[in-house]
């Protein structure tokens, strides 16, 4: 996978993370929306950032705040589930997304060390 396509879905990621935070506001929801929208927009801002490391280590620094960022919104995720603020539909689809960005991350970390290894 390359580098514009985590970007890519980071963004869209992003993009239903924040339409998720309007919905659970309007359900008078404020503790678990403010996590979730912070953790789950921080992981595409990482990505972003990421992009003007500088240098390799920093690069991989970015990416792996990005990696703890979606781990922490896969949580948030899983707890509005079990606590019926999302129905099934919602959480199995914003969390394959989020486990499909995590597993890009680690790839991702994993290719810039053995890389930074070579240099």
């Amino acid at each position: 996978m390359s580098d514009s396509k985590l970007r890519t879905l980071s963004m869209d990621f992003s993009v239903r993370i924040i339409n998720l935070v309007k919905e659970l506001k309007a359900k008078h929801e404020s503790v678990i929306s403010n996590q979730i929208g912070r953790s789950g927009t921080s992981i595409g801002a990482n990505i972003y950032e990421a992009n003007y490391a500088q240098g390799t280590k920093d690069f991989i620094s970015k990416l792996e705040i990005a990696l703890k960022e979606a781990s922490e919104t896969g949580y948030w995720l899983e707890l509005l589930y079990k606590t019926n603020y999302i129905d099934e539909e919602t959480y199995k689809s914003l969390s394959n997304q989020c486990t499909s960005i995590r597993v890009m991350l680690v790839a991702s970390c994993r290719t810039a060390k053995n890389n930074q290894k070579t240099d």
